[in-house]
């Protein structure tokens, strides 16, 4: 049980980490992951 109520905990604690500009931040959002919004990702061609 104790176990259970630390993973909780834990996965809690990490969401509103990862969320502080989301949820803090007027206007905050997270980054976008696509290659388009990258520029290093944007210059690179395939070959």
């Amino acid at each position: 049980m104790k176990l259970v109520v630390l993973s909780i905990i834990l996965l809690a604690l990490a969401m509103v980490l990862l969320g502080v500009k989301v949820l803090f931040v007027k206007g905050g959002r997270f980054p976008s992951g696509h290659a388009h919004d990258i520029p290093a990702l944007r210059d690179k061609k395939e070959k």
